[in-house]
């Protein structure tokens, strides 16, 4: 009997996947465990085994299409012979192929996506389609990339950060000579943590109409990959910084090689970010909704300061607070931010 293998609920309230990649091929026998498909999530990439064994008989969702949890995404049964007849189930009304940015477009143009027809893949319809239908003349010039993966995800994910994100950034100089720079990003996650403990409006969550105060210290850190930037969450950021160096190497290594675990991109409560030299003298980051404070190292170098009334040479860098100013107000981000350098220079 064929088995019809739907998306799964992965949990976090997700409510759609992107089929990224088919490790099976119509016509293959399959085993039960056996890896089956990868699934594109708005956090990470998951690798999915296959509930039961068989032929793969017929798979209904192509490579990069984004479809809703409950989809029937592959058949697996029969002799493999020929595609088992497939009753594909569907929603109340046809299911319209299209990705959340080209949905945005099309409610900016005012386009009815069910009255488009899509030129894409599979009859995805693309933007181009959406600006056509709008009276718009199609954009052609130049190399065409599809928005697709962790790539697309970022898109949605920051384009919604900043559409309800009311950005304010705060910035100071640091004098970072008594830190180990070769541990720079454990020394500021412990840093933030403890000083998140006495400023716990920034260790927050804005949640429909309500803030979310979190007595947990799980801080996101960027980490830029091949496939986008990820924010992997190191837990417990009050423990001694060594145990957090160890964290974040592995979890940079496992964000680089693809093989971050969908729990470790969940659940932070504040991030970290610093792009070493790359980073320039500051940076004014977005913050990572539903987060309310995101905290900025830029580039550490020597320079000439006064100390005790002399000109000496210090390794000096300018520490950022991006905050969202509907939850947080100027001076609690401001104390907060001294409160962490105090921590830095301290040593």
């Amino acid at each position: 009997m064929a088995y019809e293998f739907k998306l799964p609920d992965l949990g976090e309230g997700l409510t759609e996947g992107e089929v990224a990649r088919w490790l099976v091929s119509e016509g293959q026998e399959v085993a039960e465990d056996e890896p089956l498909v990868e699934i594109q999530t708005d956090k990470t990439t998951v690798e999915i085994p296959s509930p039961a064994g068989g032929v793969v008989t017929r798979i209904l969702v192509p490579e990069g299409e984004v479809v809703p949890v409950g989809t029937v995404l592959v058949v697996i049964g029969g002799d493999g012979a020929a595609p088992a007849p497939v009753t594909e189930a569907k929603p109340e009304r046809e299911r319209i192929r299209a990705t959340p940015l080209v949905r945005k477009v099309a409610e900016e143009l005012g386009v009815d996506l069910a009255s488009v027809i899509g030129t894409g893949p599979g009859g995805r319809i693309t933007e181009d389609d959406v600006r056509t239908a709008g009276g718009g003349a199609p954009a052609v010039e130049g190399k065409r990339e599809p928005l697709r993966g962790v790539r697309r995800l970022i898109a949605e994910h920051m384009a919604r950060a900043h559409r309800e994100v009311a950005p304010v950034t705060w910035v100071e100089e640091c004098d970072f000579t008594n830190v180990d720079l070769g541990r720079l990003v454990p020394t500021v996650l412990h840093a933030c943590a403890l000083a998140l403990q006495e400023h716990s409006r920034l260790n927050a969550r804005f949640e429909g109409d309500e803030i979310v105060y979190l007595d947990r210290y799980d801080l996101g850190v960027a980490v830029q990959t091949e496939s986008g930037l990820l924010v992997p969450v190191v837990r417990d950021c009050t423990r001694p910084v060594d145990e957090l160096a160890a964290d974040v190497d592995r979890l940079a290594e496992a964000a680089r090689a693809g093989r971050l675990a969908p729990e470790e991109l969940r659940g932070s409560t504040f991030t970290v970010t610093s792009a070493g030299k790359l980073g320039g003298l500051l940076t004014t980051p977005i913050v990572n909704h539903p987060e309310v404070a995101i905290l900025s190292v830029g580039r550490i170098r020597p320079q000439p300061v006064v100390r005790d009334g002399k000109i000496v040479v210090r390794q000096i860098g300018y520490v950022s607070v991006t905050f969202d100013h509907r939850v947080v107000d100027g001076v609690q981000a401001a104390g907060f931010g001294l409160d962490v350098i105090d921590r830095l220079q301290s040593g």
